[in-house]
């Protein structure tokens, strides 16, 4: 059986993804999945947003580029934006690839519904895109070239 992908958009809230996160990783230990169930972030900013900057903050860009930047506890850019008081406008994209062999339909059929219901997905949007979807070749490209 070909992958089965669930892709949520949290828009910019880094605190739920890591909890969906958390969430994942709890599932998969606990039910020994493995590679059953993998998944990966993808984060971009928004080009509206970067391309809508004003000048005073290119400037203050500018004064900050000589200056030694400190890392993060988590060494992310968002965090390091939300420690500085700056909103993120971080598009934030949780990827999770299902990968069950042709004799676990039923379980693949169940974390399919189960994934989106539970606390941390609910509020972000989500979509099931099969191996059948006219975008399933995107989301798998995509899926193979994040980290």
């Amino acid at each position: 059986m070909a992958y089965s992908f669930l892709v949520f958009d949290f828009s910019g809230s880094e605190d739920v993804a890591q909890q969906a996160r958390h969430k994942v990783d709890a599932w998969k230990q606990g039910f020994r999945l493995g590679k059953k169930l993998d998944l990966k972030f993808d984060r971009k900013e928004p080009e509206a947003k970067a391309a809508a900057e004003s000048p005073k903050a290119a400037k203050e860009d500018a004064k900050t580029k000589g200056k030694p930047k400190t890392a993060s506890k988590s060494g992310d850019k968002a965090a390091q934006k939300s420690e500085a008081g700056i909103e993120s406008p971080l598009e934030i994209r949780f990827l999770v690839r299902l990968d069950f062999s042709d004799h676990e339909k039923l379980s693949n059929q169940r974390w399919l519904e189960r994934i989106p219901g539970e606390e941390p997905f609910k509020s972000a949007k989500s979509r099931i895109i099969r191996a059948g979807d006219p975008e399933f070749k995107k989301i798998a490209d995509l899926f193979e070239s994040l980290n």
